[in-house]
């Protein structure tokens, strides 16, 4: 399988899980950063083949998976603007509320679906990541849900995933990434309740024909 190029906006635990996946997938990385010590400190743990890039520029990656706080994800897309013209967006964020059992958007909507308003028209918008827990995504093989309009968009993002030992799930069109992020809460509900912990991720059992 051939590198993927990709870059992640954001120099947290999800950045930096994702980025050590992406190294470790044979994957080129870009961390861009507010904060340029700590984008630079996280690539250079990374290693590999990852660098550090300038914060609202043009970011190197063909894929820009966006590891930030739902409500700063579409503020930095605004920011970005033209520099995101032909690129991939992943935004893998869960809007959650205060009491994490419902969205903190009330209308039928997803910050994937707010990007995609936000973004260049030329750029791509695809929901991932927001179902699986950071520790799980680091350790595991979780199926990975997906939503987008672009299929072609949609194919490089699994690619992706698939380089990352992970199984991608189509689940439609950008308009499923609302119900995607209602996954993200009832995941939550299961932590809290159903299951008791943090060790699972939601996935899809394939009966035997």
């Amino acid at each position: 399988m051939s590198s993927i190029s990709i870059s992640i906006i954001g120099t947290g635990n999800m950045a930096r899980t994702i980025g050590a996946r992406a190294i470790a997938g044979g994957n080129t990385v870009e961390i861009m950063g507010r904060d340029q010590s700590k984008a630079a400190d996280l690539a250079k743990t990374l290693g590999g083949a990852a660098t550090t890039g300038e914060w609202g520029t043009a970011p190197a990656g063909d894929i820009i998976i966006v590891a930030l706080l739902h409500d700063g994800v579409v503020p930095v897309i605004t920011q970005y603007g033209d520099a995101l013209a032909g690129k991939v967006i992943v935004d893998i964020s869960n809007p959650f509320n205060s009491t994490f059992d419902g969205l903190a958007h009330r209308e039928e909507t997803s910050i994937a679906q707010e990007v995609a308003k936000a973004a260049p028209a030329s750029a791509s918008v695809v929901k991932a990541f927001n179902t699986v827990f950071r520790h799980v995504l680091e350790k595991g093989r979780p199926d990975v849900f997906i939503a987008g309009d672009d299929a072609q968009a949609k194919a490089r993002v699994e690619t992706f995933i698939k380089s990352l030992g992970m199984r991608p799930l189509d689940v439609g069109g950008l308009k499923m990434a609302h119900w995607l992020e209602g996954a993200g809460v009832v995941t939550v509900g299961l932590a809290n309740h159903g299951v008791g912990n943090l060790d699972f991720a939601l996935g899809i059992a394939e009966l035997p024909v």
